[in-house]
């Protein structure tokens, strides 16, 4: 899942990684990603989350995301542009690929992230 208000981004991430065979769900705000991803059938595997956004911001979104079961155990990488990230509202360990970013980097992140913790 790609959450992301800049739709340039949004589409143009998208687009990349269904050209490499992800397949992806797309959300142009917290609210919007919290709403779909409780209406799935399958959850998606990791989330790709702005910080900044309108509505709800990637910090109200991994708020919420922590109190609902289903969805904390999803991995999320952060992707922002942001200087001032407030570190202790994000995911613990939760990656941050800055803007601008190149698709191997980010698909390098997605990669360790579907991996898992290291054993």
């Amino acid at each position: 899942m790609v959450v992301d208000d800049d739709v340039d981004i949004r589409e143009t991430l998208a687009d990349a990684l269904t050209d490499m065979g992800f397949d992806v769900v797309t959300a142009g705000n917290g609210l919007e990603a919290l709403e779909l991803l409780r209406s799935l059938p399958i959850v998606p595997s990791i989330v790709l989350l702005d910080l900044m956004m309108p509505v709800m911001d990637g910090y109200g979104f991994l708020a919420e995301r922590r109190k609902d079961p289903a969805l904390a155990a999803i991995p999320v990488a952060i992707i922002t542009a942001g200087h001032g990230i407030d570190h202790s509202r994000l995911v613990d360990g939760a990656p941050i690929v800055r803007k601008p970013f190149n698709v191997p980097q980010l698909v390098h992140v997605i990669d360790d992230l579907r991996a898992g913790p290291p054993s």
